[in-house]
Parts: C-alpha cells; structure tokens; sequence
C-alpha cells in the first residue's frame, strides 16, 4: 500500500516522488422517513440535554454492561452525562479521548491516567471526584453548544455506503463521507450514535436545524512538538514540546503481529494533508487484488486526511476512516489517530522531529 500526495503538501519536493504505505450507509434519509423526526428545538429535556450535562454532578466511570443472560438481549450501555462532560473537558486539554460517547472505556481511562499524571494525581484512569473536579475547573465553559444545520451541511455532497474494498474505493471521484449525520459527528469528535441520543428528534436534512452538539472549540497544541512517543503497550501517542513537556495525548491503532510497527527512533520526513491512497500488490505482503490501484483523497480514505511521513520507507501516522476503531483493531503497521486528532498533531510537527516506539 502507498499514497501519493495531493496538489497541496508541505512535503519536501524529493519526497513527493514516491511514498509508499507498509500496510498501512446509504444517504441520512430525510425526517419524513425517520420516525419522530420533528423541526422542533432538541436537546431542551431528558438525561442528555444540554443542561444536564452542563450541569452533571460526578459520577464514576461507568462499569461494563453485564453479560446477557441466555435468551435475552444484550444490555445496551447507556451514556453518562458526567462522562460526556469529562470527556469534552479531556478534549479542550489535549488529552484526547477519541470519539466522545459517554461511554468509556479503554481510550478514555489512559486520557484520564496521563491527564492526571500530568495534574500530579494518581493516574488511576478512574474519573475520581478529585479528577472531575479538577477537569471543570481548567475547562470553563459549557461543554456542549448549538449547531444550526446548514444547506451546505445538506447538500454535501455525499458518496452513501462507503465502500470498504480498495477496488470500489478507487472507482469514486473522492472518498467523502457517507452522509451527514457522520459529516457532522467527526466535525464535532463524537460519535454517530450519541449525535443522535443528544437530538433524538432531529430532522438531519433539513437547514436551519438546532443541534446540540459537544464544544470542543478550536483546540491547537500550544507550542511546536519536538518529540513524538508511540507506546505500543497503550495504543496511544504523545507529543512533547522542546521541554520535554507532554502537550498532546491521542489513542491510536498501532501495528500488529502479521505486520508490527516499528521499533527504535525515527524521524518525520514531512507532513501531507489530502494524500492519494495508492495500493500496489508489488509491494504488499497482503490483500487480493492484481492492480495497482489509487483511491482519491478525502476523510473516507483508508490513510484519512493527513499522513505524517516517517523516515522508514512505507510507515507513517496518519488519520482514519472510522475514529471510533481507533485503539481497537490493529493497523498493516502504520499508526492511526481520528482525522481531528492526527490535524492537531500535524499542525505543530516539522520534518526532522524524533519518533520514539516504545513498549
């Protein structure tokens, strides 16, 4: 697998030659087909309005679900409006949580851990009543917004089902996204399935729409990064400043058995937003196609919307189609953050920076 660049990058000239990757639902349907769709306010009552997660007093992190007893459904976890809260707090500090979903889990309890060693706590990962207070006092504002639906947002345009084979991917003219409800979800870092717990009557196609939404706000790392730390052992990638302070922390699908990430140090060779995805079973050890193969940019592509290029031929971090995998499944040995995560990131690394794996 490998990519080739778009017309804008900020690789250098000799790099753009060839650069290549180690392994690394149908349309929203309108609100008159949606049962409850409603042109009405959302998010004004219930467990997840706005207010009551403005608003949530501490609750510990939700336990998981138990297991479903034999003929009976499995239990659906339900999201915390104290964790919705936290996890927003977590994104405004750099400490990502990846798709915020009120839910937990693995990717928040080590945003909560290196958020709190870095607070001087115990990093326990556990959202303890010190942690959560600690969070609201650096986060400020409320932690959720309103967004009104636009005829831009609308319009899209949108490609429906997105392929997941590299054959179908390359017969479109960009790899956008699906639909609007997944536009708007990665534009606000949540997940598709709370965007619609918090607007359960909203119509997704229609302008002028009121949403809530997360506040994440324009996050941006507050100096250049002169480190980068991959930890194999936490799935997860850090960014230090120049002393040594840790600036970032992002959850991210790192290698595997069949195709592992790389060890030692490395450096970034550049950085390239909108890359082409360039498939070439000369130079893959797996997949079945014959041809060479190049699927067009966009957040839908299978190297997302930036590739940080490493100084190790095919290896890379870069973004990712689905953010709410990230953490969970393996990589062909590239790292993979969110697209919003992988841009934060991006925006502060120059050529020649450190990449350490470890773990």
């Amino acid at each position: 697998m490998m990519f080739r660049l778009a017309p804008k990058t900020a690789l250098p000239a000799a790099s753009v030659l060839a650069l290549l990757l180690a392994g690394c639902g149908a349309p929203e349907p309108s609100g008159a087909e949606r049962p409850g769709a409603s042109s009405g306010p959302v998010g004004a009552q219930g467990p997840l309005s706005a207010q009551s997660i403005n608003d949530a007093a501490y609750q510990a992190t939700p336990e998981p679900a138990p297991p479903a007893q034999e003929g009976q459904p499995a239990a659906q976890p339900q999201p915390s409006p104290a964790l919705i809260r936290a996890q927003v707090l977590l994104a405004r500090a750099r400490f990502s949580p990846g798709a915020i979903d009120g839910l937990g889990g693995t990717n928040t309890r080590q945003a909560l851990a290196a958020w709190q060693e870095a607070q001087g706590l115990e990093a326990s990962g556990d959202l303890t009543p010190e942690t959560y207070q600690r969070l609201i006092q650096a986060g400020g504002q409320p932690v959720t917004t309103e967004y009104e639906i636009t005829q831009q947002d609308v319009a899209g345009p949108y490609i429906g089902v997105v392929p997941t084979e590299v054959e179908p991917q390359s017969q479109l003219p960009a790899m956008g996204y699906g639909n609007i409800v997944e536009a708007l979800a990665e534009r606000f870092h949540v997940s598709e399935a709370l965007l619609r717990a918090l607007n359960p009557s909203a119509d997704f196609n229609r302008a002028g729409q009121q949403l809530v939404v997360p506040s994440v706000g324009q996050v941006q790392l507050p100096a250049n990064v002169a480190r980068i730390v991959v930890d194999k052992s936490q799935s997860a990638v850090m960014a230090y400043d120049e002393s040594d302070q840790l600036i970032g922390f992002f959850p991210a699908t790192i290698g595997s058995g069949d195709n592992p990430t790389p060890s030692g140090t490395l450096k970034v060779n550049g950085v390239a937003s909108n890359p082409d995805y360039v498939y070439d079973p000369d130079k893959l050890s797996y997949g079945t196609e014959t041809e060479r193969l190049v699927v067009k940019p966009g957040p839908n592509n299978p190297v997302g919307v930036v590739w940080i290029d490493l100084n190790k031929p095919s290896y890379g971090i870069h973004g990712a189609p689905e953010p709410e995998t990230i953490g969970k499944t393996a990589s062909h040995g590239c790292v993979r953050l969110t697209n919003w995560d992988v841009q934060l990131l991006a925006a502060r690394v120059k050529p020649g920076v450190q990449v350490v794996f470890q773990g």
